[in-house]
Parts: C-alpha cells; sequence; structure tokens
C-alpha cells in the first residue's frame, strides 16, 4: 500500500512510502484484538477497592435481644451486613486484574489494528517534525492543516521531547514513538498519524 507523504501545512511533498503487507496489509483478528485491548485496561486497574467485613467493624459484640420468644430472626451482633454501620456482606477485596498473553497473539493483533487502520484510509503519513521548541498552537495547527478531527495517535520515530510536549495538551490527541504504541490506542485513534521515520522502525519491530 502506498500512502503520500504530506507536510505540516498538509500539502503534498511529492515522495510517498510503501507500507509493508506483513505489517499493514493482513486479515485481521477481532479475537486478539479484543484479548489485547482487555489485558491492557485490566492491567490499568489498581485493584485497590476494599470493603469492611465482621472482623474489621468496631461495634457491640453483645447479643441484639434474646434467641427465643421474640417472634423474629435471631439476631447475634450489630456487626452484621443487615445492619445500619455493618459490614459489607461478600465486599470487594484487594486483588490482582492483569493477566498475561502470548507475545505472539500480542503482535498479531497490534498487525491487525494497524490493518484496521490502513483498511479503513486512517492512516497519515508526515515529514518528520523538527521543533526548536515546545508549541502546542503549532500542532494545533498542523493538525487542523491534515484536516485530522476526532481523536488521533500521533507516532514518531524517537522520543522528541519537544514534540511530545506540544502534543499532549490537545484533547483527544495521543503522542507516543513508534517502539510504544499498542492495540487500545490504535484502536480507539480514529486516525493514526505517522510520521515518515516511524514507520520504518515500526515495520522493522513487527518484522517476521
Amino acid at each position: 500500500m502506498e500512502v503520500k507523504v504530506l507536510n505540516q501545512k498538509g500539502a503534498e511533498t511529492g515522495r510517498s512510502v510503501q507500507l509493508s503487507a506483513d505489517v499493514f496489509g493482513i486479515q485481521p483478528n477481532d479475537h486478539a484484538i479484543y484479548l489485547d485491548v482487555k489485558q491492557f485496561l485490566a492491567n490499568q486497574r489498581q485493584g485497590t477497592h476494599k470493603t469492611k467485613d465482621r472482623t474489621e467493624i468496631h461495634r457491640s459484640t453483645r447479643k441484639v435481644f434474646r434467641q427465643k420468644g421474640t417472634g423474629g430472626a435471631r439476631h447475634g451482633s450489630l456487626k452484621s451486613g443487615i445492619y445500619v454501620g455493618g459490614a459489607r456482606i461478600h465486599g470487594p477485596r484487594p486483588r490482582d486484574y492483569s493477566f498475561k498473553l502470548n507475545k505472539k497473539l500480542k503482535r498479531l493483533a497490534r498487525l491487525s489494528a494497524l490493518s484496521y487502520k490502513a483498511q479503513n484510509q486512517q492512516i497519515v503519513v508526515v515529514e518528520d517534525l523538527q521543533m526548536a521548541a515546545p508549541k502546542t498552537s503549532e500542532f494545533a495547527t498542523m493538525l487542523k492543516a491534515l484536516n485530522v478531527n476526532g481523536r488521533s495517535l500521533f507516532v514518531t520515530a524517537d522520543m522528541d521531547k519537544n514534540v511530545f510536549l506540544s502534543g499532549r495538551n490537545i484533547m483527544g490527541n495521543v503522542v507516543m514513538t513508534a517502539g510504544n504504541i499498542n492495540t487500545y490506542e490504535v484502536m480507539k485513534a480514529s486516525h493514526l498519524i505517522l510520521t515518515e521515520s516511524s514507520i520504518a522502525k515500526i515495520q522493522e519491530t513487527h518484522a517476521k
């Protein structure tokens, strides 16, 4: 697949890049994408939720009323969950939500996500940015010139502090390096903006 390279003003540079069919042209695997996204979201969970059980409630342990003869159900303690201020019955406990996936499956999920973007023509290739200092307005102007609406994922070949600082404050825009892209961010973005040099890095990382 051939994609034209645009400059920061959205105009064609006369150059084009060839997207590898092994990375951007495979048959997407929806289940692999589902598992990878599920793992990503699960790994974000802190799992620190907790409620107090009966052993952690500080209340009197005396019997509420006599066992028999009241005509009602028997009760032994005010710590019971049926009383206001009592314990939580079967409440959440701290736990680890993370789980592991095979490397081949995660790679298949990323390739599937990239292939979906290529099939839907949601990939924009822009020439490498050269920013002397962080400038959010300049980055926003570039996005407008590229006619990118909605959430976008801007991918650079290597970490560029000025580009990262310029793009991070724009709502709906995420800046990542080619080595750190993940299935979740690729699928969530409505447009994938790749710098010219990042394509080689992506194809090198995911080559068979």
